[in-house]
């Protein structure tokens, strides 16, 4: 796509973020704006702390009036906030946003608790009243709700007392309680819709769930319903080699060894990039691995991998500091000649040029 064919700033539809912001890029508001301007839309932002080092109130609040007033974003992403009496404010700047994703990351991925009591106490009271989509690991919602997620019935219990307190729907991911899987829910309108995946090691990848809850947004500011958002968002995933995929009208044991080859990439990306790895890993025949990845992506295995590789090195190019020769070596590359190679085949440019055009 050429430059002319890019829609300025002002011709793009507006999605706010308020979200911390994370110096290395991988979360927080520097990969929201990232997802956002992806699907083509105009990233706006209001960070709420540096590096775990929050900002002040008013500063904050101001963040928010200015763009709230002038650009009347009708979509907002909230993320992490930690201070209560900055989350009470929040709510009566944002009230008026025609839809409201709230993913507050009361846990990281490690499993760091981020927030105080007393903010997530005012996150109950002020922010789930009025969230469009309330999207939370079911970890975050047995600390909200002070109960454990054991079951299926269980997930739908505790979705159901968030809707209770105000949530028009709640996305609750990545329950363990179903051996081998992940279970996500739906739950909306007094309806529950359960999903699975194999793909342990892609669904809880250090990112995802902002990027998921980002992507989400941007669904939501097309105009799609929150069903068809979830669903457009997961399938941006799927494209940026993240998720699994779960599909009735394909064969179990098909979507099983997909879903197994994806929880395989995310973990050997970087080590080996040779189809015949994951072929030998999964106990089945490169061909067979082909036909498996023509059904779910329209592509070959060997593209997946690339896809994935190429997709990893543009966020350590996009987000840090390392050389093109410490990224080729983390990649898993022989050499920076053999991965600038690499990168220029798959992106038109060599990874020097790309760093130097951001």
């Amino acid at each position: 796509m050429s430059r002319s064919d890019i829609k300025s700033k002002s011709q793009l539809t507006p999605v706010l973020s308020i979200n911390a912001s994370d110096s290395v890029g991988h979360v927080g508001i520097q990969a929201d704006i990232r997802t956002i301007t992806s699907l083509g839309l105009y990233a706006v932002s209001a960070i709420t702390s540096i590096d775990h080092n929050d900002l002040p109130s008013d500063l904050i609040i101001s963040q928010v009036r200015n763009i709230v007033t002038s650009l009347h974003p009708k979509v907002v992403k909230i993320g992490l906030i930690r201070d209560a009496s900055t989350i009470k404010m929040i709510r009566n700047e944002v009230i008026g946003a025609h839809r409201i994703v709230l993913a507050p990351g009361i846990f990281s991925s490690d499993g760091t608790l981020l927030m105080p009591e007393d903010a997530i106490e005012a996150m109950k009271r002020h922010l789930i009243p009025i969230a469009s989509i309330l999207i939370l690991r079911s970890k975050e919602a047995e600390k909200l709700l002070s109960r454990k997620i054991n079951t299926n019935d269980d997930m739908i219990e505790v979705a159901r007392a968030l809707t209770d307190i105000g949530a028009e729907s709640v996305l609750l991911r990545t329950s363990k309680h179903n051996d081998g899987l992940l279970t996500t829910l739906l739950y909306e309108n007094g309806k529950a819709h359960f999903f699975t995946s194999h793909n342990t090691e892609g669904w809880q990848k250090h990112g995802v769930g902002g990027a998921l809850s980002s992507a989400i947004a941007s669904r939501l500011a097309y105009g799609d319903d929150i069903e068809d958002a979830i669903k457009n968002a997961h399938d941006y995933m799927h494209k940026q080699v993240v998720y699994a995929v779960s599909n009735k009208e394909v064969e179990s044991r098909k979507t099983v060894i997909y879903n197994q080859f994806m929880s395989l990439l995310a973990k050997y990306h970087n080590t080996h990039h040779e189809v015949a790895f994951y072929a030998d890993k999964l106990c089945v025949s490169t061909r067979y691995l082909s036909q498996i990845t023509n059904i779910f992506l329209n592509i070959s295995p060997k593209d997946v991998i690339d896809d994935y590789i190429l997709k990893e090195a543009k966020v350590y190019i996009e987000t840090t500091n390392l050389s093109i020769q410490e990224i080729s070596y983390k990649l898993g590359f022989s050499s920076q000649t053999t991965f600038s190679i690499f990168f220029k085949r798959k992106e038109n440019c060599s990874p020097t040029e790309y760093k130097k055009s951001l």
